[in-house]
């Protein structure tokens, strides 16, 4: 009596990457004719928290507005999620936008809005046609913060780093899979550096604000010290290029002169 053969299930395709670029050039935003980074090739995977240090003006922010869909690369390919994301804004790819948040250097708040109405701008804007009541989740971004109590202030009102925060909370209110921070630890006091570490940290494995699923995170600065422990990969900005370093495990033997530098506290 022949039997027939098993019925197999057919493979799940992995998981697109987050982020990929392919020989791209990075231009800046304030002059799209003047590149800062080339040829980069870079893939960050779903679940991968990355580290990118560079000294002043190495192109940190211009690689995060890139990867943001801010900006167009000058040559070469960017996508995230496996589609190019374009830089006109188009309404078709507004689904995949919202599948990123990014925080800017310094927070990059609407001035003449409350810290309240900074974190709920995007909520009203994308969710606030739907049938369902807001309220739960501003409260938890609110909190997220630590300064509850000051959300009907102006901006102007608070520091650079509760600034920061509340960008970071604008940034987080759509539950985003990928996180990009520019430079977050810049000008900040050891104990909001901690605050930062820790939180950022706490993202990449799973919070509540994103309902404890981990996010891919890919944070810039000047130093990799704070993350040398916590980013599980890490990379360079020097001469116009983009040096990936590895692992947490292989950075410590490699043999890149700039990266020493970039180990300490500064």
């Amino acid at each position: 009596m022949s039997s027939s053969p098993a019925s197999t299930l057919p493979e799940t395709p992995p998981p697109k990457p987050a982020l990929e670029m392919e020989r791209v050039t990075v231009t800046t935003l304030h002059d799209p004719t003047k590149s800062v980074l080339e040829d980069v090739n870079w893939t960050v995977n779903a679940g991968d928290f990355w580290a990118v240090a560079g000294l002043l003006r190495s192109g940190k922010s211009d690689l995060m507005a890139l990867a943001s869909g801010i900006m167009r690369s000058g040559q070469g390919i960017c996508r995230v999620f496996g589609e190019e994301l374009f830089a006109s804004f188009e309404q078709d790819q507004l689904a995949l936008r919202l599948r990123v948040g990014l925080v800017f250097d310094g927070g990059q708040l609407l001035h003449q809005l409350t810290l309240a109405e900074n974190i709920a701008l995007p909520l009203h804007y994308h969710w606030g046609h739907l049938d369902f009541d807001l309220g739960p989740r501003l409260k938890m971004l609110q909190a997220f913060t630590g300064i509850e109590s000051w959300m009907q202030e102006l901006p102007n009102s608070v520091t650079r780093n509760w600034q920061q925060r509340i960008g970071l909370a604008r940034a987080l209110a759509l539950k985003p899979e990928l996180l990009l921070l520019d430079s977050p630890l810049t000008g900040l006091d050891p104990r909001d550096t901690a605050w930062w570490v820790e939180t950022i940290s706490a993202l990449a494995a799973g919070h509540p604000v994103l309902d404890d699923r981990p996010a891919t995170v890919i944070v810039t600065g000047d130093n990799l010290r704070p993350w040398a422990g916590r980013a599980t990969h890490f990379a360079l900005l020097k001469d116009r290029r983009f040096v990936p370093l590895g692992t947490r495990a292989e950075l410590a033997g490699h043999q890149e002169p700039l990266l020493r530098e970039l180990l300490t506290d500064r």
